[in-house]
């Protein structure tokens, strides 16, 4: 499949309560490359194998949590049409210039039903992953892949309000796949969305949540189930704290530990999962079976996995 239009989740801005401890733990412990600091205190990371500038902000704040998330498209006439697209689903539209945010290109900005503050943009200088793009060979300099071992950004959960809402603006107008879905077994009411712009099982993904613009979680993509076992490895001998341990979903059939990062903002690192493509059927699930969809290896389900947000 062509990939046109909204290509791919390209940068989240985190809210964090202790910017050095914040480094240690994206930068020495994770192992994402610091590329920017700007004149407001924000640090800016990229994953090794990411091409764009950078897909992480960190800024220091009172609060944990997001401040926003964004997601590339194809050119600035994908952002034209969209932006008239998301005006007649009837969400107001700010626009951005170019360079307010650094090292990008213009922006549109506007907030989901769901309450979050969401970000598309065509342009950002690529700074590239060490291998070039003339004959490139399959591993980068010395020292580059490093720490968890995260080969870029994947997708993003939040929680929030009005899910179906936000399924009908991202299948309309972004044109993405709803890939499954967690229903309540009695009511039938949405509980969890996942969907998809390309072959990945999910990009976004949203949980029904009391209040609005709630902050789930941010998920990397590790090369094989055996960096998930050395980054739980790292795990262990730093302390850092732990959500869900080496697991599988049931949903996306992906390999998966959570964890938490100094401020309370919960991290992913992930792998595998199946291929979607756009006439694969939509899988449901139901609250019945709700300890497989999220933790299939031992059907157990967590309260804090689907309560604490930032």
């Amino acid at each position: 499949m062509a990939l046109r239009g909204v290509l791919r989740l390209g940068e989240v801005c985190i809210r964090v309560l202790d910017m050095v401890a914040s480094r240690k733990h994206y930068g020495d412990r994770m192992g994402l490359h610091e590329v920017m600091s700007d004149d407001q205190g924000r640090v800016y990371y990229k994953a090794w194998d990411e091409h764009d500038h950078h897909s992480v902000v960190l800024r220091e704040a009172d609060s944990s949590g997001l401040d926003y998330f964004a997601f590339k498209v194809y050119d600035d006439k994908t952002l034209v049409d969209l932006e008239a697209k998301i005006e007649a689903f009837g969400l107001q539209v700010e626009r951005i210039a170019a360079g307010v945010f650094p090292k990008s290109g213009r922006r549109i900005q506007f907030v989901l039903p769901s309450g979050h503050t969401m970000q598309l943009y065509a342009e950002k200088e690529q700074i590239g992953n060490t291998l070039g793009t003339f004959n490139p060979g399959v591993m980068p300099d010395e020292g580059v892949i490093r720490g968890f071992r995260i080969n870029r950004i994947d997708h993003i959960l939040l929680g929030g309000v009005n899910l179906d809402q936000n399924a009908k603006l991202f299948q309309e107008v972004f044109e993405f796949d709803m890939s499954e879905r967690l229903i309540d077994a009695d009511s039938k009411a949405s509980r969890a969305l996942f969907l998809s712009c390309s072959t990945k099982p999910h990009d976004v993904a949203f949980i029904l949540q009391l209040e609005p613009n709630k902050f789930h979680h941010v998920s990397f993509l590790l090369e094989s189930v055996n960096d998930v076992v050395h980054a739980a490895d790292m795990i262990g001998k730093y302390r850092i704290p732990v959500d869900v341990g080496p697991n599988r979903h049931g949903v996306t059939r992906g390999a998966t530990i959570y964890f938490f990062d100094p401020s309370g903002n919960r991290n992913e690192v992930f792998t595998g999962g199946y291929v979607h493509y756009p006439d694969t059927p939509v899988l449901t699930w139901d609250t019945t079976e709700l300890g497989a969809a999220t933790f299939s290896q031992d059907n157990i389900p967590r309260e804090s996995f689907l309560t604490v947000l930032t």
